[in-house]
């Protein structure tokens, strides 16, 4: 391995006119590199990146908690602002936020590449202040979709800045583990939203309290952001390279600057300071990892687990369980599917955890088209929906919830990372936008069996793209996947 680093280092080293103290000769660095082995050899501590972490994590918890919060208020939103019964301003005051969530992805990347990552986070933290303040405080409809599309902003350009900043900042040894930790806070924020909206029947105006709680953590994660290292990667590509080696030894510690400087020198070919061009994302060299990219949020969202979240409470009111309680119930299948993919993500690997998630996810839904068969008994067939659902859910969040935002950031080539992830994110968005209006009438149409059987076909489909075209990065830095995907000439 190391001498196919040193002849990678050889074939992509070059002068570079950046003031930094790395800048040596062949032999030199060849000496380093050897020097690195036993360095290398023990992993840098996780525990110095982890707070940096668990405040870029704040965001995820603010996505979640939006996604969440208008589920049990909104009957008490209509109702106060005047909209009770008008079905078509309720699926806006759900939606809207969505439309937001597009802008703030398609712009995340060049926020997140023109003003550094911290301060992208503190952007993020911004509208969902600004909009969950106006939703709190509005006297009807228009305001509240006015705050609501605001907070989606938000929450468009939050997960791909978490998901950069996470992979840039995080030791290779950890860096799925540090990964996890993003929908695991998607998942709190979720239950965190539906803990809070619990008196909103019982106590008039609760729902605009369920808003100002949101404003708390927003706060926080803009003001905790100050005191974090700023990604490395990204000073690096700004030329500012002595900045990044004292953000290193903040992360990684003292012992392992020179080698990741090193690691990052390697990929210094001049060029990073160039305008990305859409194009160039689009076809090219480029377009292999943004197809696999995209792809995988696009089969993400089409397995049907939107579907799922959205509309699982009809299901589970048909066997007799409350709303509440089945909300729950999913809530607690998915956090305890996160917390597994946390713990073998660095062990297994991200293929083998997507592999499984998606073909587990393919049973579940086979699970599902039993249940709506008619030649299976009425409590047969109940226990086979709840216990499919329930499934669903527990093995969506073992890969194929947290592996993608993971994985993109790893595949992507430092220069086009932030905004290779934004045009993947828009994807997410649109499909997701895409399945929660159609879902009911296809439903509706189509009858659950064939729907049913659509989404298992989908989970199946992914199983095979994954095997196909999806590259192991467990343990790998960033630098050798770069190498491996996209070999230079």
């Amino acid at each position: 391995m190391w001498g196919r680093q040193r002849e990678a280092f050889s074939m992509y080293k070059r002068l570079s006119s950046r003031d930094h103290s790395t800048v040596m000769d062949v032999e030199e660095n060849s000496a380093l590199l050897q020097n690195s082995m036993d360095v290398e050899s023990t992993n840098p501590s996780w525990r110095l990146s982890f707070p940096h972490v668990l405040v870029a994590t704040i965001s995820s918890f603010l996505f979640g908690y939006h996604l969440g919060v208008v589920n049990e208020p909104l009957e008490s939103i209509s109702l106060d602002l005047g909209f009770s019964g008008n079905t078509l301003a309720e699926g806006l005051v759900v939606s809207t936020c969505l439309g937001g969530a597009l802008i703030g992805s398609l712009f995340s990347g060049w926020i997140a590449d023109g003003v550094g990552r911290r301060r992208a986070f503190q952007l993020c933290a911004l509208p969902m202040i600004i909009g969950a303040s106006t939703s709190a405080t509005t006297k009807n409809l228009a305001g509240m979709l006015i705050g609501r599309f605001l907070v989606g902003t938000g929450m468009g350009l939050g997960p791909p800045v978490a998901a950069l900043y996470v992979t840039e900042v995080s030791p290779a040894s950890v860096r799925g583990t540090f990964g996890s930790f993003i929908q695991i806070a998607t998942c709190l924020g979720l239950m965190g939203a539906l803990f809070i909206g619990i008196p909103v029947k019982d106590i008039a105006g609760w729902w605009r309290i369920c808003f100002w709680v949101s404003t708390i953590p927003a706060g926080l994660l803009a003001f905790a952001m100050m005191f974090c290292a700023e990604s490395p990667h990204w000073l690096y590509k700004q030329g500012r390279s002595a900045e990044a080696e004292a953000e290193f030894e903040r992360l990684l510690g003292g012992s392992h600057v020179k080698y990741a400087m090193l690691e990052l020198s390697k990929f210094d070919r001049g060029d990073d300071a160039e305008t990305v061009k859409l194009s160039e994302l689009l076809y090219g060299c480029h377009f292999r990892v943004v197809f696999i990219g995209s792809t995988l949020f696009a089969l993400q969202q089409l397995s049907g687990i939107n579907a799922v979240f959205y509309f699982s409470s009809s299901v589970f009111k048909s066997a007799g369980v409350p709303s509440d309680l089945a909300n729950v119930f999913i809530g607690v299948a998915n956090l305890s599917g996160s917390i597994i993919a946390m713990l073998l993500m660095d062990k297994l690997g991200r293929k083998v955890l997507l592999l499984w998630s998606f073909f587990g996810m393919t049973i579940s839904m086979v699970l599902q088209v039993t249940a709506a068969n008619t030649y299976v008994s009425g409590s047969g067939s109940l226990y086979l929906s709840v216990g499919g659902m329930l499934m669903f859910v527990l093995t969506f969040a073992l890969g194929a919830g947290p592996v993608p935002g993971l994985l993109l950031p790893e595949i992507f080539p430092s220069r086009i990372r932030a905004k290779a992830m934004a045009v993947c994110m828009s994807v997410h968005w649109v499909i997701n936008f895409f399945v929660g209006l159609l879902f009911l009438r296809l439903l509706e149409q189509l009858g659950p069996q064939l729907l049913y059987s659509m989404f298992a076909s989908v989970c199946m489909m992914a199983v095979v793209f994954v095997k196909r075209n999806v590259v192991e990065t467990k343990g790998k830095s960033l630098q050798e996947i770069e190498i491996a995907l996209l070999p230079q000439e």
